[in-house]
């Protein structure tokens, strides 16, 4: 079942109690319905994949009540204060480095340093997340290469029985994804064109570099630093482990393998779920532990190729690829 809210005080206290308990929540924005999860919380990002289907572990957008709130888990520059002075509360993201103390769990941005996050204009939305006390990831509420939803029928229509509620806004009055722009490097780039004109955004602080075709900068978006360089620890990372020596550090997922000289377990009951919710928080730890006791590679078991285990093996195999490609 997926419950139905309204956007008053009983829906606003249902749907921040089922956030705090780690469910998915859709809601609207000013832009299209997104799929809201604790961003804090590797397992909540981790159903929000499942429940969409995506092949991919791709960055989500983090969503704040307010300014203060997104800049405090990025490091801003000069740029980014204007433009959040000019846009925000509305349908602009921005890509920044994230910031040393920033408590948005690594699946959210697909392991990179990197934090997409934007303030909605909806009140409700921000009313949520205020309530909720912490970033909300949200997504596009919808299946996979669909369309994006901008009704309650929309978000039913694809994730009836996948998620817990949708909380009923009505239509959005914008209608297309928030425009997003990287400031993560000395020229400001167009990601994705969306609901603040690029004009608008060139007024203030100039012309723009570009992401590439719409086509381009749309995948830009949704999974920044394809390069397997990006998911890549410092030890070499060896694929489909059916043993393990003492100099190598053990990726597990259900019963491990043993002799490792280190070992993190993606999940011991060989949850798809939580190995996802764990897996770049793992790679993070072997390497660490590996390069602490001269460990000379990290073994990673199989993980099964269906499910959530599409993502597992497309992000271990980036990582496994040779450098420089």
């Amino acid at each position: 079942m997926t419950e139905v809210l309204t956007q008053d005080r009983a829906g606003l206290a249902r749907a921040g109690a089922l956030l705090r308990a780690g469910a998915l929540v859709a809601f609207a924005t000013e832009t299209v319905y997104g799929l809201g999860a604790d961003a804090t919380s590797g397992r909540a990002v981790a159903s929000v994949f499942a429940a969409k289907g995506r092949p991919h572990f791709n960055p989500l957008i983090c969503h704040y009540a307010d300014a203060d709130a997104a800049l405090a888990h990025v490091q801003p520059d000069a740029r980014a204060r204007r433009l959040a002075n000019s846009f925000w509360p509305g349908p602009l993201t921005l890509v920044l480095p994230r910031s040393a103390s920033c408590p948005v769990d690594l699946l959210a941005s697909a392991g990179l340093a990197t934090l997409a996050v934007r303030v909605p204009a909806a009140e409700f939305a921000r009313a949520l997340i205020g309530t909720f006390g912490r970033p909300i990831a949200a997504p596009s509420a919808n299946r996979s290469g669909e369309v994006s939803p901008t009704t309650p029928a929309h978000v039913l229509a694809g994730l009836y029985g996948r998620i817990a509620a949708v909380v009923d806004g009505g239509p959005c009055p914008v209608g297309v994804e928030s425009t997003v722009l990287d400031l993560t490097g000395y020229a400001p780039v167009l990601l994705r064109p969306g609901g603040v004109p690029v004009e608008a955004i060139e007024d203030l602080l100039g012309p723009l570099g570009s992401g590439g075709t719409p086509a381009q900068a749309s995948r830009a978006l949704r999974s920044p630093g394809m390069l397997a360089s990006h998911y890549a620890p410092a030890l070499p990372l060896r694929l489909d482990a059916q043993d393990v020596a003492a100099d190598e550090a053990l990726l597990a997922f259900g019963a491990p393998l043993p002799g490792a000289g280190a070992m993190f377990n993606l999940s011991a009951s060989g949850d798809l779920t939580e190995a996802a919710a764990n897996l770049f928080a793992g790679l993070r730890a072997l390497d660490a532990e590996g390069l602490r006791h001269g460990l000379q590679r990290i073994a990673a078991m199989p993980v099964p190729a269906w499910g959530l285990g599409q993502a597992i093996n497309d992000r271990l195999q980036r990582a496994a690829a040779p450098r420089g490609l």
